[in-house]
């Protein structure tokens, strides 16, 4: 089964968890105020970071979507 990341512009405040979790999914720019998603298809081999920068969002902006 496929997955997908998606985020939540509203909620996210570019703390940059994320990015430290996955840093080759996820990229917080220097003077922006949300995530850059690098890849939002990323293949299984980064599942468990992705699965990790979702777990550890301390605005909870970020989940991964399942697809078909």
């Amino acid at each position: 089964m496929a997955w997908t990341i998606r985020l939540d512009e509203v909620l996210c405040q570019g703390h940059g968890v994320c990015e430290s979790e996955a840093p080759e999914i996820f990229v917080v720019p220097k003077r922006a105020l949300t995530v850059t998603i690098l890849a939002e298809c990323p293949d299984d081999t980064q599942r468990s970071a992705v699965e990790a920068a979702v777990r550890y969002c301390p605005t909870h902006a970020l989940r991964i979507e399942e697809t078909d």
